[in-house]
């Protein structure tokens, strides 16, 4: 059985519906949802193309990869996703496997800093490895400014997603900037202790849906003691308890490889979800390439799961 979940992670072609991802659609402009000081300002791309941008934060030069979507005009909001690389990966890189620019969304893929350790690998704050001194949290900050600042975005419809290093720094992003982004979604999370912080208290209930591989080699499912990392199913459950929620629904097998928990009751209309893929190595569900080392369902597309759990959430009032 085992070796038949092995080659269905590999080969599965059809893509199956999650339980709690409607169908995937194009974005909805709510009437009442801010605009940005960006909408009517002249795009500083073509839509349906991918740039490098250049901006200064805690007066350090900082890039990232920035995407306009097919149809963007700066007369009408759009949803904003901000997805940041793994360990050593850069915002180009992710954009490359990770399919989020097919979306009818801005998406932003910013850069990190080089760290410690081996090799020139750039990293984010929150792991044993990150750059001393780099406060990410802040240039994420500076980094929706800007793009709210030159872009029409809805800044109700603002997203977090990443790999890795970068997953877990979206769980510090859900401490503390839950009055920024509406929603996160975490892929093959590193979650150290750096990420979670003991006095994570968010300013509102953040919706969160997490993707991870049961065999994950590189950030375990059943958490590594030695590193500090956490099961992955005990960092769901606290997310659950954070929230607020009242209701874990039965866990759901979708397809040959996928399995899905919920948690639904949650304060102020939040939900928490996570999506097992059997056997799943550190990848990108769906990923369009290498994502990282072992097996790589194409079961499900993360992009268009977390697309369909986003588009679900937005925050409830103008936050600035």
């Amino acid at each position: 059985m085992k070796g038949l979940l092995r080659r269905a992670c590999v080969l599965a072609a059809a893509l199956v519906a999650v339980p709690f991802a409607p169908a995937y659609a194009g974005p909805a402009h709510a009437a009442d949802s801010p605009r940005s000081g960006g909408c009517g300002a002249p795009a500083p791309q073509h839509p349906g193309t991918s740039a490098l941008h250049t901006m200064t934060s805690g007066g350090r030069e900082r890039t990232y990869q920035l995407h306009l979507p097919n149809g963007y005009t700066p007369d009408r909001s759009w949803p904003l996703i901000v997805a940041y690389h793994g360990r050593g990966n850069t915002g180009a890189g992710t954009e490359a496997f990770s399919r989020l620019s097919a979306l009818p969304a801005i998406v932003a893929y910013p850069n990190g800093v080089v760290g410690t350790g081996d090799g020139e690998r750039q990293a984010w704050q929150g792991a044993p490895y990150a750059a001393a001194g780099v406060d990410d949290v802040a240039f994420t900050g500076d980094l929706l400014d800007s793009l709210e600042g030159s872009l029409c975005v809805d800044e109700r419809r603002v997203y977090a997603t990443g790999k890795s290093n970068s997953a877990g720094f979206t769980g510090l992003l859900a401490c503390r900037m839950a009055d920024r982004f509406a929603a996160v979604a975490p892929v093959a999370g590193a979650f150290y202790p750096g990420t979670r912080e003991g006095g994570c208290d968010p300013k509102r209930p953040m919706p969160v849906l997490d993707f991870h591989g049961t065999g994950d080699t590189t950030i375990p499912y059943a958490g590594d003691v030695d590193r500090g990392l956490p099961a992955i199913q005990d960092w769901v459950r606290e997310w659950a308890d954070r929230d607020g929620c009242r209701t874990q629904a039965p866990d759901e097998t979708v397809g040959p490889d996928i399995t899905t928990s919920r948690w639904t009751g949650c304060a102020g209309g939040a939900e928490v979800a996570h999506v097992a893929v059997t056997d799943g190595g550190h990848t990108w569900p769906g990923a369009d390439g290498y994502s990282g080392g072992g097996c790589t369902t194409q079961t499900i597309q993360a992009h268009k799961v977390m697309w369909a759990f986003f588009r679900h959430h937005q925050l409830p009032s103008p936050t600035r």
